[in-house]
């Protein structure tokens, strides 16, 4: 992989991750962009005791542009971009409409491939082994800087999740603080230790889940399951079966086979509902342990928790979405209509 940082015309980073090693650029943004200016800020909720970002800049967001138009392509001729070069593998920038900046962290985009009409699961091996790579160097170098206390690389896929832009991408958030679903799992791992006497409760999961009947897909250093008690309608966990805190612990055997493991369970994704449905919307999460201080979780070290992806469908059937109504939204209460071991089978049955 050669990795090179370069400059948009407002000073934004962007970062080139080329297969090969003799690849050059040296492309130069010609558009007559201002500085970027942000309005976000982190606010704390005094009841729930979690953190909102405000960031009202990201109304003028671009939104759902024609292809011709599409921000991710590669620039070509006089028609710019904010890749400033005419072809790419994969590309990593600075969001122009951040969630977070500043002391309230960075976010940014990464272009999986310049082929508009691709997808990840469409990727080769070798491309989607590029994107680990570059979701590794950009946590390692996110985790620096000294506002970021964790790191977030995810892909939202499709309309019905929300995506504006069509091109295959997806994104990073460093947030200033530890996220609240990562602290409930931190919270969760600590009472586990001192109840059973040091036991790590993602292996006791792990363990469960590998003895049971919904896993999906096993390998040598890969494990995917629906999980017993999946929130979504399609939902898997994948974990690396050697436990480890994040992307950067993950050893070469376990980084080579990824990409087999993870295209498959996308393809499998894709054939859920059956021929001629349109392809199914997803978010993939990748769960990553802080980097800030575990104090307020005694007992507890980095080490304690287990990189995870969690990839899920808002689709329930054919045509037929999920929607978070009253008791998901108000209550934090999931009603998952998809047994988890219906689920587990289906994704089975849909192997390539």
């Amino acid at each position: 992989m050669k990795k090179t940082s370069t400059r948009l015309a407002d000073g934004r980073e962007l970062i080139y991750y080329d297969l090969r090693d003799d690849t050059v650029r040296d492309a130069v943004d010609r558009r007559p962009l201002e500085r970027t200016h942000t309005t976000s800020e982190i606010r704390r909720d005094p009841l729930l005791g979690d953190q909102v970002a405000i960031a009202s800049h990201r109304q003028g967001r671009t939104y759902h542009p024609p292809a011709d138009q599409c921000p991710l392509c590669p620039t070509e001729g006089d028609r710019l971009s904010e890749i400033p070069d005419s072809s790419y593998d994969v590309v990593v920038f600075e969001n122009r409409f951040p969630s977070l900046a500043g002391d309230s962290g960075r976010c940014e985009v990464v272009c999986f491939t310049s082929d508009h009409d691709a997808s990840f699961a469409s990727l080769t091996e070798e491309q989607a082994r590029l994107v680990l790579d570059a979701w590794t160097d950009r946590t390692s170098e996110l985790s620096h800087l000294p506002s970021v206390e964790q790191v977030f690389c995810f892909e939202n896929r499709g309309a019905e999740i929300g995506v504006t832009l069509g091109h295959p991408h997806g994104q990073i958030y460093a947030y200033p603080f530890t996220t609240p679903r990562t602290a409930l799992m931190l919270r969760s791992l600590a009472a586990h230790k001192e109840a059973t006497g040091g036991e790590n409760l993602f292996d006791a999961v792990l363990e469960r889940e590998l003895a049971d009947e919904r896993v999906v897909l096993e390998s040598e250093h890969w494990v995917a399951f629906v999980p017993y008690a999946a929130h979504w309608p399609y939902e898997v966990h994948l974990y690396p079966k050697r436990r480890v805190p994040d992307l950067l612990a993950l050893d070469e055997a376990a980084r080579s086979e990824f990409p087999q493991v993870y295209l498959e369970l996308l393809r499998r994704f894709d054939r859920i509902f059956g021929e001629g449905e349109p392809p199914t919307p997803y978010i993939a999460a990748w769960h990553q342990a802080p980097f800030g201080t575990l104090e307020e979780f005694e007992g507890v070290t980095r080490d304690d928790f287990a990189l995870h992806l969690e990839l899920f469908t808002i689709r329930r059937s054919s045509g037929k979405l999920k929607f978070l109504a009253g008791s998901e939204s108000g209550m934090s209460v999931f009603i998952n209509d998809v047994p988890p071991e219906r689920a587990a089978e289906r994704l089975r049955e849909v192997a390539s």
